[in-house]
């Protein structure tokens, strides 16, 4: 028997393909409805997601479990995702479209760039994020452009941050790109999405719902306390119960500081930095004021970090005549929420100097939701405390994989192992830079090898 603790993306998928092939389990979430992450409410008329989900995924399995859970009802469009610097509107990535940069900061910056490729020499290893994004793009569009970026999103100065996890997610361009995108736009796409799915109707929870309704789901239990060497657990409800294999959703700092664990062990997990999230989702009675589906908004001063417009992610998210904001705000023990500062406030007066908003008679309503994980935050003391962490846990019976402290996986090439009587799944369960087809294909990834 496999108890799951969580009901997110990750434990329902685990819990779906568990199901298919006829394995017992029993699932515990510590809210009254699933979803996790990817649960969509709607309030006020319109659809609310938690934050802008969209699939891009590349895994023809993860496009037709999903296309399936909605009943094959979806749309699939390009997306052409923009950015805000001091009233500039430049197409995203920035650094493949320096003509919308104003002058002379576009001189300068490429001025930089081409210098600096000029002094280091090919094969060249950067320390940290803030030596990548130097060489990448040179200093002067790493200051503007990435560092003020990082401190909204990451919440840390780029020299905090290891680069293992940039993967594809950050265009590294030639030094042809910047100089010939100053000219006007390339004859490439530079962005790593570029075609999306997404739900017809009812959010992105649609890509789940019907597998969570279907789902023996034990609701309201949220976890107080795991005992490794009694294989116990105990719900916030009084109740308690035993488990033989143990499937974990739930952050890997909660489970641990929870737990039994030896105070080391604890400190370590005291040491995994995440951020959190404050989500300003605002309703007014125009239409979007652009086509862009999301924004990053690169202005330092401004509290808001990405916005999107849910009715541009479906029309059935949205109400006709009016347009559904949704902003993030990001926060960590590195940028601490500050009770004294109306957050929801400031945001509607950057929209409104932003021209998204035509003015303060323009918004109908607005509400705010606090998320306590929203991203993994590798900073420089990362990877020792989660390998303190995994060794310990595969003394209790968890097998270690070989990509277990690397931010990303890949499904394509990743080698089978033998499942043991621990199992972490997830972003913030293996404490990754995870998406949602990586939650599912770690579903089918952990299935197909027990």
């Amino acid at each position: 028997m496999y108890t799951i603790l969580g009901a997110g993306l990750s434990g329902l998928s685990v819990a779906d393909h568990l199901r298919k092939r006829n394995i017992p389990f029993e699932i515990f979430e510590d809210k009254a409805y699933a979803g996790g992450h990817i649960h969509s409410e709607i309030i006020g008329g319109f659809t609310w997601d938690e934050g802008p989900h969209v699939s891009f995924t590349k895994y023809t399995y993860v496009k037709e479990y999903f296309a399936e859970n909605c009943a094959q009802n979806y749309l699939e469009y390009v997306t052409d995702p923009i950015n805000y610097y001091q009233g500039n509107w430049i197409m995203h990535p920035a650094q493949a479209h320096m003509y919308a940069v104003p002058e002379p900061l576009r001189h300068e910056c490429i001025e930089d760039a081409i210098a600096i490729r000029a002094e280091i020499p090919e094969g060249y290893l950067p320390a940290n994020y803030q030596e990548w994004i130097n060489y990448a793009f040179g200093k002067t569009f790493a200051e503007v452009f990435s560092k003020s970026y990082t401190l909204k999103y990451w919440t840390t100065e780029p020299v905090n941050l290891t680069t293992n996890w940039i993967g594809k997610r950050i265009y590294f361009p030639e030094i042809s790109d910047m100089v010939d995108s100053a000219m006007g736009p390339l004859a490439k796409q530079t962005h790593y999405i570029n075609k999306v799915r997404y739900p017809a109707s009812g959010g992105f929870y649609s890509y789940i719902k019907e597998v969570a309704d279907s789902l023996p789901i034990n609701f309201n239990k949220k976890l107080t306390h795991i005992s490794f060497k009694e294989k116990r657990l105990s719900f916030s409800d009084g109740s308690k119960e035993s488990y033989d294999k143990l499937i974990s959703t739930l952050p890997l700092p909660m489970l641990i500081i929870n737990s039994d664990a030896p105070v080391a062990i604890k400190n370590s997990a005291m040491k995994l930095k995440c951020s959190q999230l404050l989500i300003i989702n605002i309703v007014v009675d125009h239409p979007a004021a652009i086509h862009n589906q999301w924004i990053y908004v690169y202005d330092e001063g401004f509290y808001s970090t990405r916005i999107n417009f849910t009715d541009l992610l479906s029309p059935a998210n949205g109400m006709p005549g009016k347009s559904g904001i949704q902003v993030e705000v990001y926060f960590s023990e590195y940028h601490i929420f500050e009770e004294n500062i109306n957050y929801a406030e400031k945001v509607l007066d950057e929209l409104i100097n932003m021209n998204l908003i035509h003015s303060n008679d323009a918004i109908e309503s607005y509400h705010t939701k606090w998320v306590d994980w929203a991203n993994v935050i590798f900073d420089q003391e990362r990877e020792i405390a989660q390998n303190v962490i995994f060794t310990w846990l595969e003394s209790l019976g968890m097998t270690r994989e070989e990509d277990d402290l690397e931010p990303m996986s890949d499904w394509e090439t990743k080698k089978t192992i033998k499942v043991g009587d621990i199992v972490l799944a997830g972003r913030f369960a293996q404490w990754k830079y995870f998406w949602t087809d990586d939650c599912v294909m770690r579903a089918k990834y952990i299935v197909d090898n027990i």
